[in-house]
């Protein structure tokens, strides 16, 4: 059975997600990345469970992160933000820290993805995505571009799949 048909024949499938930007000037008022990924995801039909801004800091990250996964009402985690090579961009050391099953096509996919808008400053950025605690988690760079082109074209087209899988 193909996918399109496994996916149907288990029902409508809407993901309940948690939001995270990782910005050391951010707020929730100027988080102009936070607030496009929230109004892909709703327009997918999906529900933001929980959104919050915080600093790139691992003390702060890391323990949100952990709590995120492991509520009951979220399904997937997504990130934006903190993904550069700057001494503060720290996310990416605390996402893949809590992959246990990492898929290295989302960040390969996206960086070609970005090569085709940005040129060669696509190979900066360490977008990343996996399984962690049997749930999707997914860290986008911050700028509203690269989450619109994460999500319009990786992570939404693949997150109704991606749970049908984690759920069987």
């Amino acid at each position: 059975m193909a996918y399109k048909q496994h996916v149907e024949a288990a029902g409508p499938i809407v993901a309940r997600c948690a939001v995270v930007t990782v910005s050391d000037t951010r707020t929730e008022a100027t988080d102009k990345s936070g607030r496009r990924l929230r109004e892909l995801l709703e327009a997918e039909g999906h529900v933001v469970a929980r959104y919050r801004v915080v600093p790139d800091e691992e003390a702060v990250l890391a323990p949100l992160l952990k709590e995120l996964l492991g509520a009951a009402e979220v399904d997937a985690v997504l990130t934006n933000g903190g993904t550069g090579i700057s001494r503060r961009d720290r996310t990416m050391h605390v996402v893949e820290g809590l992959l246990d099953q990492p898929l290295p096509g989302f960040g390969e996919l996206f960086r070609m993805l970005s090569w085709e808008q940005i040129g060669s400053g696509a190979m900066l950025s360490r977008a990343a995505g996996g399984i962690a605690k049997g749930k999707p988690l997914f860290a986008m760079p911050g700028s509203t571009a690269a989450v619109e082109l994460a999500m319009t074209r990786l992570v939404l087209p693949e997150l109704k799949h991606l749970l049908y899988e984690l759920r069987k």
